[in-house]
Parts: C-alpha cells; structure tokens; sequence
C-alpha cells in the first residue's frame, strides 16, 4: 500500500488540530489557496530594502497588498516571462511591470489567448511614495512601457495633462477605487476585444479564451498605503478577472481552464520590435 494517502490523513489531522486550539473553525472541503504569479517593479512581494540583506533580515519596507493577496493566493514572484514559465500558471498579476523584451511580449500574449487570466496595473505617470530618487533601479517604474503590448490588444494608452495630482476614487462594480493622476486606455477603431469601463481607466479584453484586466493606474498599490478604499478595491479586482464575477458570471472564457495550446492569432511584427530588458522586482 502507497505511503502517500497515510502522510495525507496525518497532515489533515494535524490541521484539524491546530484549528481547534486556535478556535477556528475546521472543514475538511476548504480549497486550497490558488497560485498567482507576481511580476512587476512595485515591490508588493519583497518589500522596498536598500539590498539583499535588507530583505533576508527583515529591514526591508513591507507592502501591505503581498498580505491582503495571501488571503486568497499562493503568490509566486517571476521576473521574466516565458513560454515555459508561464505554462505553470493560470493567473498572473502584473504591477508596473518593467518595459518587456520581444520575446517576453509573444510569450505573454500566447499565455492569454490560451486561457490566462492576467491583472495587469499600467500607470503612465506614478505618484505612489518611493525612498529610491528618479533614475534608481530599485524604483518602482515611473513610466508603463507597454505600447506593443496593449497596441497588440487593441488600445492606446494616453494621458490627460490636464489633470491635478491627488486622489480620487473612481467606482468599479459599486466599489470605490482610489486613482492618482490615471491614464486613459482608449480602444482603436474597429477593434472589439476590450470593454473600457471607469471613464476609460479600466479595460476588460476577451483574448482567445483567456482575459485581461487592466487598470491605467497604480496608486491602489503605493507602498506607503493602503488608502482608503484601496484594500477592498484590490480585492474586488482579484475577483473580477480571477473569479467568475460581475460580467465573468456565464461567461465561458471565465471558467476555461488554462491550456498550453495557443489561440489566437499569433503575435505580429509589432510585438517582434519591442523590447527593453530592463528587470525590475516583484
């Protein structure tokens, strides 16, 4: 007889025990948490540290959000993305992510089209607080540089330069959602893959049978917060294009399973051109 199913009981009943002298409540049928890749120069899962040493010891500044995620999701850090990195995972989270190599621009986009789910935050004009000066690697990127990317999928991202800085919060499904300085994802003509919704800061695109949620904004996730709202904005999210929610309920794209067959057209020339291999951390 396997050994496997004896570890399995006895892991379960350790479980069960912690839970009652904790006072929580126990069952046996709660899911696990799912996994979600993290990539991104906000540094939700490291924290802000002035080095390596900052964050094996503890010195580094902890972001809030990595905690509110780990309620729901086993979080995984990348720094790159390929094909083979990405076929692991089903969902993916992407904050502010550094300027992507060509390469990296075809894996993302076959991933989706094959039935990933990303969340993707793209802030064309940061705000959030950072204890590194403008030029620093270790900064959050100031600047989204994901013009093939977002082109490829059907929209532009632009700025209002006649906004003034602060915050506002902006309604997603009823939820205020706080937003500094956002951008404006516009849809290029004749093209249907995305929804914009939130006065164009938010864009729900239907990819093959995968999905895409992007926010042109990041303050939600600025290091030094949560602001007001932001915690359950983050959450409401994560549900949105994790989860069979708001315009996901029905929809079969929202429960397909992710696949590593490709769908789609293939990536074009305009994802070939693109690449800045600048890395950042997640």
């Amino acid at each position: 007889m396997s050994k496997r199913p004896k570890v399995r009981t006895s892991l379960a009943c350790l479980a069960a025990i912690a839970a009652l002298q904790s006072g929580a409540t126990y069952a046996e049928d709660v899911p696990a948490r799912a996994s979600l890749a993290l990539m991104g120069t906000i540094p939700i899962y490291w924290g802000e540290g002035d080095a390596m040493g900052d964050h094996i010891n503890g010195g580094a500044h902890a972001h809030w959000a990595r905690a509110e995620l780990e309620h729901s999701f086993e979080l995984v850090p990348i720094d790159f993305l390929s094909a083979e990195r990405l076929e692991a995972q089903s969902l993916l989270l992407m904050a502010q992510p550094r300027g992507l190599a060509a390469e990296e621009n075809m894996a993302l986009d076959n991933w989706v089209r094959a039935g990933g789910k990303l969340l993707l935050f793209a802030d064309p004009a940061m705000t959030g607080h950072s204890r590194f000066s403008v030029g620093d690697r270790r900064r959050p990127q100031d600047v989204a540089l994901l013009s093939p990317i977002l082109s490829h999928w059907g929209l532009e991202l632009q700025v209002d330069d006649s906004q003034q800085p602060g915050l506002v919060l902006v309604d997603h499904f009823a939820v205020p959602m706080p937003v500094n300085l956002p951008g404006n994802l516009v849809p290029a003509d004749g093209r249907f893959e995305c929804t914009v919704s939130a006065s164009g800061i938010i864009a729900h695109c239907v990819l093959g049978v995968g999905e895409v949620l992007i926010i042109a904004d990041a303050a939600i996730l600025d290091i030094d917060g949560p602001h007001p709202q932001a915690t359950e904005a983050l959450h409401v999210l994560t549900a949105h294009i994790f989860t069979d929610f708001g315009e996901n309920a029905g929809n079969p794209a929202a429960s397909q399973d992710h696949t590593s067959q490709t769908h789609g057209n293939p990536p074009d020339s305009s994802l070939q051109a693109m690449g800045d291999h600048q890395h950042g951390s997640p």
